[in-house]
Formats: structure tokens, sequence, C-alpha cells
């Protein structure tokens, strides 16, 4: 269970400058990627192409995005069940793993949904290029990892103090970011 701080209130107001964006309230993990029902027909499709395993279909979608994004398995397993359910595949118990098969009602749904598939794809095209960030320099790309990498080192050991420490740098970062580069004086002003 998450201890809330009410010093951070202030956080996410709009009085710094940051207002809480649409598609950040899910636990802070970003903007929804698929819209609703986009998975499905997408797991559906690439069972299509070839019978795999829900690891299988986690690192596909993950290479779909260049490694910008992987589904968790909290999304994909729960959403083949469905589709299991739904009887538009099948799942096959393999040396204790589920290998999954489209069926015929599963071809014919995909059939019917080919212009939607198409959208999901130039859907993820777009998602993919904002994930990554392509209109960044490579230098920033490297410095946005380092700054990920610091923080996945804390792993979950953040006191009070340490919170409270690593919020505010990243506050006044991203507010220094925003303000832009300072104004240099104008020259022959008058003193």
């Amino acid at each position: 269970m998450r201890e809330h701080h009410p010093h951070h209130r202030e956080h996410g107001d709009g009085r710094d400058g940051f207002e809480k964006r649409p598609g950040r309230e899910r636990g802070g993990r970003g903007p929804r990627v698929f819209a609703p029902g986009d998975l499905k027909l997408l797991l559906l499709a690439l069972i299509a192409e070839q019978p795999c395993h829900g690891y299988d279909l986690i690192r596909q979608i993950e290479g779909m995005f260049d490694g910008a994004y992987s589904p968790s398995p909290g999304v994909i397993y729960p959403t083949l069940t469905f589709l299991e359910e739904s009887e538009l595949v099948t799942g096959d118990a393999e040396g204790g793993k589920k290998r999954y098969t489209i069926t015929d009602a599963g071809r014919l749904s995909l059939g019917e949904q080919a212009i939607a598939l198409e959208g999901v794809r130039m859907r993820i095209d777009v998602s993919k290029r904002s994930l990554r960030g392509h209109d960044r320099p490579p230098e920033i790309h490297e410095a946005v990892h380092n700054l990920r990498h610091a923080l996945q080192l804390h792993h979950g050991r953040w006191s009070p103090e340490e919170i409270i420490r690593v919020a505010a740098l990243l506050n006044s970062t991203a507010q220094a970011i925003v303000d832009g580069p300072a104004v240099p004086p104008v020259q022959g002003k008058a003193q």
C-alpha cells in the first residue's frame, strides 16, 4: 500500500506550471498506448500469423514499438483469456505454457475487422514515434535513459526525505526546460 504525503499535494495542481495531464492518471504509468479493443484485435492478428505463447506476443509487441513500450503480462493474459472465452483462439497447454492458435471464428472476425486492424497498426506507428521522442537529439535520449536508470537504482527504497529531494530536483529541472534558455542581456542598453 502506498503512503500519501500531504506535503506533495502542490505538485500537479497547476501552480508550478505542471498541470496533471490527461492520460497520466493511471498510476503514473503514462498515456494509454492502445485504444479500447486495439489490443484484442492486434493479438488476434499476431496469433493468426503464427501460433504462439503469451510471452512471445509480449516480445512481438515490444518489437513493434522498437523497445519503447512493452505490454505487461497483467494486460496480455487477461486479453488472451477473453479471446479464448470468446472462442476466437484456443489455448493448448504445452510444457506448462499455453500456446494460442486462432480458430475459424477468429479468422472470420479478423477478416471483418481488416480496416480496424489497419487503424491499429497506424496508431502503433504514431505511438512508437511519440514514445521514442523522435524529435529529440540523441544526447537528450541518452540523458533521459541515464535519468530512468538512476531512478530504477532506488527500486522501492524511497525514504520520505529522498522523495522530497528527488521530486524537487526533477520538478526544478523540468521547469528549467520549460522556461528555456536564459535570455542574454540586451546589448547597448543604458545601465
